[in-house]
């Protein structure tokens, strides 16, 4: 459901340009797409019987390799079902969730156009930037480049081997060629679409220009009316998320509500995984299994969120600051590029206290400008806007739209 709601704002955008958008997702998403005007159906049982199991985990490359595993396991079932799909729709363009191998390699042999579509932050090598996953610091000059590459085969090596040994059978099956590493399965779509910007990523000069970053794609249909318990508070408020599927990272929200108990503020925390049972809520706070986001962080001072790229560019793009907690995937990364970017901090789960995250959460609240300058950046990427010129002019070969006395340059 995380990637469903960013990517439907890109579908959005296409759909208000009069195109017919085919969507297959979770079981849970069907409504939601129907409601956005798409015509949806579920996706094979089989794939959605395979939840991830990171949170299982008792290290972070374990957690990535389990994660992998259950990518490449759900592949085997994508062939067939994106080629139904296929013979169903007679698609023009094919937009696939960059962790959906099986499909990505059915895309390709497809012969039509297609993109890969990134609600995460992209594990492809750039020049200067840390090996993806444990979130290190950025690191420049001769030391920096030294410390890489002593670590970039035990992290890089986990993509690699994972896979190119669970890929390449499936891609013999749909007859495409194999690949010999992550980067080179990543860069194999045409166009690739990512749904952040700088300044909160960091600068990729060695990308080229057939991977276009869109901007945080925040989806969150606001209520025309607040309900009255949010209205009824007058204090700051401070937005507690934890994960849309289960990512044991209930312990984040539990600590933000002891933490924040005596604190000026107002404490809205979701539990979108389902609320646990027998917590403790203090009298300065409100507990939901799920608000829209949106309609909190409008009058929000800080969220403290588990790091998933959804709720934090979310906070981002409406110039909230952030405190990640993070607990796996790709959100040790998000964390350090909240803290290099300047627009909130970072605690790691195992420096969790109530002192800790109180400390951390006064420090963001206090980071309000930076997160400005994020929202700026977003912006300034075109989003959603952007993504669907480049569908329409790289995929679809629809010229560039001409005004007169202006002209056109590529960014």
């Amino acid at each position: 459901m995380g990637h469903l709601f960013p990517t439907s704002v890109l579908l959005t955008a296409l759909r208000d340009r009069g195109h017919d958008i085919a969507l297959r997702t979770l079981a849970a998403g069907v409504e939601i797409g129907r409601d956005l005007g798409f015509a949806t159906e579920a996706v094979d049982p089989r794939i959605e019987n395979m939840p991830l199991d990171d949170w299982k985990a008792t290290n972070p490359q374990d957690a990535l390799q389990r994660a992998l595993d259950v990518f490449a396991r759900r592949a085997e079932y994508e062939v067939d079902d994106l080629r139904t799909a296929i013979d169903q729709v007679c698609p023009d363009v094919m937009i696939i969730d960059a962790n959906c191998w099986g499909a990505a390699a059915v895309a390709e042999a497809s012969g039509l156009p297609w993109a890969s579509f990134y609600a995460f932050l992209p594990y492809l090598r750039s020049r200067g930037v840390p090996p993806w996953g444990p979130g290190l610091r950025p690191w420049p000059g001769l030391l920096g480049r030294a410390r890489d590459a002593l670590v970039r085969p035990r992290v890089s090596g986990v993509f690699t081997k994972a896979m190119v040994r669970s890929l390449n059978p499936v891609r013999a099956q749909v007859g495409v060629p194999p690949v010999d590493s992550a980067d080179e399965f990543l860069l194999r779509p045409p166009l690739k679409l990512v749904a952040t910007a700088q300044p909160f990523d960091y600068p990729h000069p060695d990308w080229d220009d057939s991977i276009q970053l869109i901007g945080a794609c925040a989806f969150d249909p606001t209520p025309t009316t607040a309900p009255e318990w949010l209205a009824a508070i007058n204090r700051p408020i401070v937005l507690v998320s934890t994960s849309s599927e289960f990512q044991g990272d209930i312990d984040v929200a539990r600590t933000a509500l002891t933490a924040l108990a005596d604190e000026p503020i107002h404490v809205v925390a979701t539990f979108p995984a389902g609320v646990p049972a027998g917590i403790t809520v203090p009298a300065n706070a409100t507990v939901r299994e799920f608000v829209p986001h949106s309609m909190v962080l409008d009058r929000a001072a800080c969220a403290i969120t588990h790091g998933g790229m959804g709720t934090t560019q979310k906070a981002l793009v409406r110039g909230v600051p952030v405190c990640v907690v993070p607990q796996g995937r790709d959100q040790f990364e998000v964390a350090r590029r909240v803290e290099m970017a300047g627009c909130g901090t970072r605690l790691l789960p195992k420096a969790l206290t109530p002192a800790r995250l109180r400390n951390k959460v006064r420090q963001a609240m206090a980071m309000a400008a930076g997160a400005r300058r994020v929202a700026t950046g977003y912006a300034a990427t075109g989003g959603a806007a952007h993504g669907a010129d480049m569908i329409e002019q790289r995929l679809l070969g629809q010229p560039k739209p001409t005004v007169p006395g202006i002209e056109w340059a590529e960014q």
